[in-house]
């Protein structure tokens, strides 16, 4: 298969219209060709190609930055010296004077296909910016590890955020350059938008369903996204952020794993069970201990469990929704623990009024569901299958694989 960035290196005809042209790159670590090549290198070997800014997202360029609400400064490439503008600093949209820096923004980053996942608003953002300044944005495509399957409740009108970029399910099944035509139709932009498609990419073919495992390397595109793993259970396991539970931040299994030092996990993993049984499918469960070294509950013995999605003979791609398993998590622990005090209340991603769960999930809803003893699963199977049903049909209008 070839990626985005892989096409424009190789084929001299599609960057044609790049001559002549300021040419800025927005890129992680993960921005790499198959020879781990970053892009930013690859790139600059190019004559046509004037380099003339990059720009990091979140945790940065270098991918240096290990938390959340940890920021970037700008910077200065001290290898291509072109200014390193930080969309993840003082200003999280391009400034005027950062847009003037170029003409054509090459957008290649590694997503991992969750609305939660930073990079899809930053996406928005340049978007909408170079709408208002005339300029150009190419996306050059990356595969979406999580695969095509959708799933979770849409966020709702009013719940905007820097981890919210719009009306999608948690679980939205596109890469990132359908989803800059998805953004481009729905807000209506007036922009030269491009996306250099990949080329090959088996999308529903084991056993990566998604991911080219075995003929691609994984890098990781933040710190704490270090494995096809965690991109499969993240679109679950990123609303632990929400909670007092600790999602493994300060082990080598982030976002794998949940747990806290008072948890009774034989208890929790029967109630789920009892409560849903049909939401654990497609994995298997793993009772363990963990102790991490930062983050919450850092230094203390941790009773949890790990979603194991590697083997083949456990993993089921079609059956597995990390986005339900964790929901019922959290129920079945209310259930057992009515008072357990499971919701955070601290600054998630710049929103300083509401509750970092309820940011994360997009509305109420997801925490009413939690916290309502009459509440059951089927209830939120009925609300989470319309969603995902009308973004099914929604989506295949931006689809290009």
């Amino acid at each position: 298969m070839k990626l985005g960035i892989e096409r424009l290196i190789e084929d001299p005809a599609l960057r044609r219209p790049l001559a002549r042209r300021r040419v800025a790159l927005l890129a992680h670590p993960a921005s790499v060709t198959r020879e781990l090549t970053h892009s930013l290198d690859a790139l600059a070997r190019l004559p046509e190609v004037r380099l003339t800014a990059a720009f990091g997202p979140q945790h940065g360029l270098k991918g240096d930055k290990q938390y959340n609400m940890v920021e970037s400064p700008d910077d200065l490439d001290p290898v291509h010296h072109i200014p390193v503008y930080s969309l993840y600093g003082a200003v999280r949209r391009p400034t005027a004077a950062m847009m003037n820096s170029f003409d054509v923004l090459l957008v290649d980053l590694q997503d991992l296909g969750c609305r939660v996942y930073t990079f899809v608003t930053t996406l928005r953002y340049v978007l909408e910016e170079a709408a208002r300044a005339g300029k150009a944005v190419w996306v050059l495509d990356r595969p979406n590890p999580a695969g095509r399957p959708v799933e979770g409740l849409a966020l709702r009108s009013g719940w905007e955020s820097f981890v919210g970029a719009g009306p999608l399910p948690m679980r939205h099944g596109l890469t990132l350059g359908e989803l800059a035509r998805w953004f481009v139709a729905t807000l209506h932009l007036n922009v030269d938008c491009q996306v250099i498609a990949m080329e090959g990419w088996q999308r529903g073919v084991a056993p990566g369903y998604g991911w080219p495992q075995g003929e691609r390397s994984w890098v990781n595109p933040s710190p704490n996204a270090p494995s096809l793993s965690m991109a499969r259970c993240y679109a679950g396991s990123v609303m632990l952020e929400g909670t007092t539970l600790s999602e493994g931040r300060g082990t080598t299994r982030p976002l794998e794993l949940a747990g806290a030092p008072d948890l009774d996990v034989p208890a929790l993993l029967a109630a789920m069970r009892a409560l849903a049984p049909e939401w654990l499918r497609g994995c298997r469960l793993r009772p363990c201990w963990f102790e991490p070294t930062f983050n919450k509950h850092a230094g203390k013995l941790c009773a949890g469990f790990q979603v194991h999605v590697d083997a083949t003979a456990v993993y089921d791609h079609e059956a597995f929704r990390p986005w339900r398993l964790f929901a019922l998590a959290f129920k079945a622990l209310r259930r057992l623990r009515p008072d357990y005090p499971l919701w955070t209340d601290f600054h998630y991603e710049y929103e300083r009024d509401r509750l970092a769960i309820d940011v994360i999930s997009g509305s109420e809803l997801l925490r009413q569901w939690v916290d309502d003893e009459a509440a059951t699963p089927a209830d939120l199977e009925a609300s989470a299958a319309r969603d995902e049903a009308a973004w099914r049909a929604e989506r295949q209008a931006v689809m290009l694989y």
